[in-house]
């Protein structure tokens, strides 16, 4: 089922992280230090979505602080941009335990939070990290090997980059390594192509 971005309206994003920060609506609440909500600008162009907190995150309640973090700022900066210039968020707001997969119960509870943050935050590109959040925000059964590094339309104006989980990546090293840098430079390239429509827009030309 694909991501529902007609999901409830809230009045700021402020009043969709306080509602965010209270949730119970699965079982993730009860094993959670706190909730990982997202980080960054929000009034970004880029926005990466992952799949959940790890324990970092968990514990320092920002996504991507970890050693995976780490690689992803890396990432971010090898591109001319910093972390404080994107917006970062997981499908799962809460750390499933032991790291494990999100269930499909889980991710679906969480569909309202995600949606509503890309509503609210309206990027020009967004780049999913690794399989469960390709597969929720493009509604595909299609595996991120075969999908990284292609630009797909997600919403009017909007572009959507597949890309791997930096985690996949510190796993596999070298090749993994190179085809995540090469992905980042098809980001790059589609937000400049979105800066540059955005602004010929707005002059009408």
């Amino acid at each position: 089922m694909p991501l529902d971005l007609t999901a409830p309206q809230f009045a700021s994003i402020a009043d969709l992280e306080r509602e965010a920060l209270a949730c119970t609506r699965c079982a993730l609440a009860g094993g959670r230090t706190q909730v990982v909500f997202g980080a960054g600008d929000t009034g970004a162009d880029l926005m990466f979505v992952g799949e959940g907190p790890g324990e970092q995150e968990d514990l320092q309640g920002i996504p991507f602080v970890g050693r995976a973090g780490n690689l992803l700022t890396k990432l971010i900066e090898g591109i001319g941009l910093s972390r404080d210039d994107v917006y970062i968020a997981n499908v799962v707001k809460c750390r499933p335990p032991g790291n494990r997969d999100p269930l499909p119960a889980e991710i679906d509870s969480c569909r309202p939070w995600l949606a509503a943050q890309l509503q609210f935050i309206s990027p020009r590109v967004v780049v999913t990290l690794g399989n469960f959040a390709t597969k929720l925000l493009l509604d595909t059964k299609e595996g991120i090997t075969r999908l990284r590094g292609k630009e797909f339309p997600f919403a009017e104006g909007v572009v959507l980059i597949p890309t791997l989980h930096p985690s996949a990546v510190l796993r596999s090293g070298g090749t993994t390594l190179a085809q995540s840098r090469a992905d980042f430079v098809v980001v790059k390239r589609a937000l400049v192509r979105a800066r540059d429509a955005g602004t010929a827009a707005r002059d009408g030309t």
